[in-house]
């Protein structure tokens, strides 16, 4: 299992774009950080969740 945003996924072998997209995501919109590191959106279609791995995703949220 894979801890995303403290919720665990069954995620394991899929790639955090796979689960961006899943999740309903625009990876333009949102910063993601997996094991206390924060994957470049250039890895997004390589960097691939695994069992234990905690994943934390961040919205960016316009205002004024």
């Amino acid at each position: 299992m894979v801890k995303i945003n403290g919720t665990d996924c069954d995620m394991d072998g899929k790639t955090v774009a796979e689960y961006l997209a899943l999740a309903g995501y625009n990876p333009k919109l949102v910063a993601v950080e997996k094991n206390g590191d924060i994957v470049p959106k250039a890895q997004y279609d390589t960097a691939v969740l695994g069992d234990g791995d905690t994943v934390e995703v961040v919205s960016f949220v316009g205002g004024g």
